[in-house]
């Protein structure tokens, strides 16, 4: 997407600029949306470019607060991050607001600014009622030609971009949509004190795909309707591993999509895990990834071995523990005859059930999630059953994530769940 390039002035440095905006009071701090960012896919896939031109992101909250503040990503950036203005407000449907929730946002006392290469921005609280399950509307103007180039490509919601600067404007007019966040990687809110943090981490089974559209219907969302007091995020990406970054082969299907994929779960631990505010339990459901790319969808060199696995279970688990963490491990769900070419096989199946085993019994994790079993055909336990399949044999289907939701022991949270 590419509109009609505009001069900008007086845009304030993030780290140099601006004095901060004094805080109302002590807050307890709680995510209560996120998602996982990565690098942007490469040529054969064609590059996203937007100049002069309004993003406005939807994004579905877990849990309540009183004032919210965003977090906005330029990690995977090469060139600065022009903002010219953002604005946060609820949303009604579609790209249209509530009115009279409108809200600007500065970044250290400044509402337009530039995110250096590499860097996050936190911005400064606004006061804003948040109710439970609601949605937020988070509008950035980009000014500058400026590449696509951190993202969460697999949203599973619709978002907005529109001509202009139009970040105030109610509803938009003539705006073209896409399925993925830019630049936006989290919104926390200041909640009750007991408030806390669920990290739902894994790759596009926990991501959702392939759920329905704007449904919120991934198992993380149906998580956080279970739950009381405590938020879920959903660190998930599709075709995440635990042990590499993500690598296509050149001349495969997937040519390209490789930085999509995001770092291994083990290069964004601390920062898709570790750093979430009010962080106090991780699910961890990864693996299936390791085990089926390598030769169908990444280098053959890249096979992994059972003890390779549990290794980086392992490491994981002990990050966790040292930060004071809980960690649930989930059982890797069924793959047999999936649409994915070369992706299944008898020695891949082999060692999930091996994983499985582990996870079950090996006692790392400080609770077990039986995510297997609750999708899993009995008749045919390779396989996932027919009702939660979402066609490809691989992802659970709608039903498929509330039969995942439903799987999780709530006692797991203490007296944090309900």
């Amino acid at each position: 997407m590419i509109g009609t390039a505009v001069a900008t002035a007086g845009v304030a440095i993030l780290t140099l600029a601006g004095s901060a905006v004094a805080d109302a009071g002590p807050a307890a701090w709680t995510g209560t949306w996120s998602t996982g960012v990565t690098g942007a896919a490469t040529a054969p896939m064609p590059a996203t470019v937007f100049e002069d031109q309004t993003l406005r992101q939807i994004v579905h909250v877990s849990i309540a607060g009183r004032s919210v503040r965003v977090r906005l990503s330029n990690e995977y950036g090469t060139e600065p991050l022009v903002i010219g203005e953002a604005r946060i407000a609820r949303r009604a449907t579609a790209a249209r607001t509530v009115p009279g929730t409108d809200r600007r946002l500065t970044f250290g006392g400044s509402s337009s600014f530039s995110v250096p290469p590499g860097a996050p921005a936190l911005s400064d609280p606004v006061a804003l009622t948040v109710p439970a399950g609601s949605d937020l509307a988070v509008s950035i103007y980009l000014p500058r030609r400026t590449a696509g180039a951190t993202v969460h490509s697999s949203a599973f919601q619709t978002n907005y971009a529109a001509a202009g600067n139009v970040t105030r404007s109610p509803a938009l007019t003539g705006a073209t949509t896409s399925t993925s966040w830019y630049f936006l990687s989290g919104v926390s809110v200041a909640a009750s004190p007991r408030a806390a943090s669920v990290v739902a981490f894994g790759d596009s089974i926990t991501d959702g795909a392939i759920t329905t559209v704007d449904a919120n219907h991934r198992w993380p969302d149906l998580l956080a309707r279970r739950l009381g007091r405590l938020a879920v995020l959903n660190k998930g990406i599709g075709g995440n591993r635990l042990l590499y970054d993500g690598n296509t082969l050149p001349d495969g299907q997937f040519a390209g999509l490789g930085p999509i994929f995001g770092d291994s779960a083990l290069s964004r631990f601390d920062r898709d895990v570790l750093a979430q505010p009010g962080v106090r339990y991780v699910i961890v459901l990864l693996g299936i990834n390791d085990i089926g790319q390598p030769s169908s969808i990444a280098p053959p060199s890249e096979a992994v071995t059972v003890g390779e696995l549990i290794f980086g279970y392992r490491q994981l688990i002990a990050r966790a523990h040292e930060r004071g963490l809980r960690i649930f491990g989930a059982t890797l769900t069924p793959f047999k005859d999936t649409t994915i070419p070369g992706y299944y096989s008898e020695a891949g199946e082999a060692k999930r059930l091996a994983v499985n085993r582990w996870i079950r019994a090996g006692g790392g994790y400080d609770g077990v999630i039986d995510f297997d079993r609750a999708v899993r055909d009995p008749a045919q336990p390779g396989r996932m059953l027919a009702r939660y399949d979402s066609g490809d044999h691989l992802h659970p289907n709608d039903a498929g994530m509330q039969a995942m939701a439903d799987a999780i022991p709530l006692r797991l949270f203490g007296d944090a769940g309900r």
